[in-house]
């Protein structure tokens, strides 16, 4: 078991070496669009990357709708193992839709899984970006 702080030190320890280990400016930071978020996320379990869609119910209806459309063309194209979830509930208790790939049984706590986590977290992003500057204008 890690402390609190001990936990914190190793979350901050890991995003400082992905950031060292890959320095590449992601250009999806900010998509521009108002309601369309990528995120990491690493936690005890798994490392996820996402695309969050956030905002009053009839922006995501809209934007879900669209993602939808391309969904046949990101799963044979880019990411063969994202989930489309339309209602993903955070932590937090707000209600949002998610595309997300996931990779299991790693551990932020766990050095030996973060060069494999820094890998997924990577290509992962790698390919959300790629589908994302290609239908760009769908989503607008």
């Amino acid at each position: 078991m890690f402390s609190k702080e001990e936990s914190r030190k190793l979350r901050e320890a890991f995003w400082i070496a992905f950031g060292k280990s890959y320095p590449r400016k992601w250009i999806l930071y900010k998509t521009g669009k108002k309601g369309l978020d990528f995120k990491f996320h690493f936690n005890l379990k798994s490392a996820m990357v996402s695309l969050d869609v956030t905002g009053n119910l009839e922006q995501r209806i809209e934007i879900w709708e669209k993602l939808n459309s391309l969904k046949s063309i990101l799963l044979a194209d880019y990411l063969p193992n994202s989930i489309y979830e339309d209602y993903y509930l955070l932590e937090n208790q707000k209600e949002i839709s998610r595309i997300y790939v996931e990779r299991q049984n790693v551990s932020i706590h766990n050095k030996k899984t973060w060069q494999e986590t820094m890998i997924f977290l990577q290509d992962t992003m790698i390919s959300f970006e790629d589908f994302f500057l290609t239908y760009e204008d769908i989503l607008k």
